[in-house]
């Protein structure tokens, strides 16, 4: 395949399978001319929610248009990871032209564009993804479709047990065993639906900025109906970075540590790309250095994921507790609560049930759901990396004025520039900016 046009050079894409698996033909070709084409410094971006390898691509190369000129004397080198994942049509992304942010039919029909997005990330599950956009279109009235809707979205994520992905879901582990699933997989679809479609009126409620032309308009339970299908997509994608960064990106950077040992590895992460990168650290062969550091995006997984046990749970612990230590630099963590995404949705699909509080309940219109449902339940690009010690906590200011240390976890809260987007993820996606480019070069020591 040839490399695409972007707007800097010399890059190069990887690609990932579902499991991990590397096109060959693209690594070997990074291998062999990383070194030949004089680079030092190397920063590798993993996208999060995306439909098509065109979009990414367009990611990467905006995010990296202001980094030679704000490094001119660095030797850089670019790789954009490209892996499966999926965004629903109806979330805007600021900075982007309608053409790459698709506006949809009020919801809770499910649009042409995102049943094609569904159709090629869980290949092998046309006829699923048909019977639940005939239910959404139809939203009978009565429980019985609910539950079925319920058992389909479960069908459509579910993974092979003995599966490679089967064992890359949990944020946390409680006494080495990894957390259940969360509860819109398991609880009763009906109170699910119910909890999605009330914090769905929430971020109507406290507004935000909607491009020209985007509406949004709840209906009821089937709007949480949809909603329960796009956060269990979601999950999947969650449960896909992490695999995709220890089995593949992971290894990668071991062979590149082989084939250019002085090639100083710089990991940026968008959403689940932060999931992604952070999981590469774990399938780093052992005694590799070569990364110096890691830039966590609007992170999309649980802010405890590095922690050695949590605050309110001695027994559980991070399932990248230690991982930090593997970067020859810091971990920074650029993080808004602007992100309704991570700040409303992540919390509750990630808890939803058996909660000693009701979801269900009359709800102000002010309530924060991150806040109902307690801080175990926080994402990374909400409020940062937690309980972890030494972590240290920066403006964005202050984060550019060479405050950044050189070691240890970091958290920037970036909310003067990501804060930007409208429902129902807010600023999720606001991260194309020249201050956040700094940020990663500065988390490198590049230039």
């Amino acid at each position: 395949m040839a490399v695409p046009a972007v707007s800097v050079s010399p890059y190069w894409e990887l690609t990932f399978d579902a499991d991990g698996d590397v096109d060959g033909p693209e690594r070997d070709r990074l291998l062999a001319e990383v070194t030949r084409r004089g680079v030092r410094d190397l920063l590798v971006f993993a996208h999060g929610w995306n439909n098509q390898r065109s979009g990414a691509t367009r990611l990467y190369s905006s995010f990296f248009a202001p980094m030679p000129l704000i490094a001119p004397r660095a030797r850089l080198g670019y790789v954009g990871v490209i892996w499966p994942s999926m965004m629903f049509a109806d979330e805007p992304i600021p900075h982007f032209p309608p053409s790459v942010a698709a506006e949809v039919p009020a919801a809770p029909l499910l649009d042409k564009d995102s049943r094609h997005a569904l159709h090629e990330v869980f290949p092998g599950r046309a006829t699923v993804v048909e019977q639940l956009s005939r239910l959404l279109e139809r939203h009978p009235d009565d429980g019985a479709s609910l539950e079925e809707f319920g058992r389909l979205v479960r069908l459509l994520v579910e993974v092979r047990p003995q599966g490679p992905q089967a064992s890359f879901a949990a944020d946390t582990l409680t006494q080495g065993a990894p957390e259940d699933e969360p509860g819109m997989l398991t609880g009763d679809t009906a109170e699910v639906c119910r909890s999605f479609a009330r914090a769905l009126e929430q971020v109507q409620s406290v507004g935000g900025e909607s491009p020209e032309g985007f509406s949004f308009t709840p209906k009821g339970m089937w709007d949480g109906a949809r909603e329960l299908l796009r956060q269990a997509t979601y999950y999947a994608m969650k449960r896909r970075a992490g695999t995709v960064g220890e089995r593949g990106l992971g290894q990668v950077v071991g062979q590149l540590a082989q084939a250019a040992p002085g090639v100083r590895v710089h990991l940026v992460g968008h959403s689940f790309g932060g999931r992604l990168v952070s999981f590469a650290l774990r399938g780093l062969p052992e005694g590799v250095r070569t990364v110096k550091s890691v830039t966590l995006l609007q992170g999309a997984f649980s802010h405890y994921a590095f922690a050695a046990r949590l605050p309110e749970d001695p027994h559980t612990s991070g399932v990248l507790d230690g991982q930090q230590n593997r970067v020859d630099g810091p971990v920074v963590c650029c993080y808004s609560h602007f992100d309704s995404a991570l700040g409303t949705f992540y919390p509750l699909a990630s808890r939803m049930a058996d909660d000693d509080r009701s979801l269900t309940g009359d709800f102000t219109a002010d309530f924060d759901i991150g806040r109902l449902l307690g801080p175990r339940w926080g994402a990374m690009g909400h409020d940062g990396v937690q309980a972890v010690d030494g972590t240290r906590s920066l403006t964005l200011a202050d984060a550019l004025g060479g405050g950044l240390p050189a070691s240890g976890c970091v958290n920037v809260d970036a909310c003067a520039v990501v804060c930007h987007g409208g429902p129902p993820t807010g600023a999720h996606s606001d991260i194309v900016h020249p201050e956040l480019a700094r940020v990663v070069l500065a988390a490198g020591r590049v230039g």
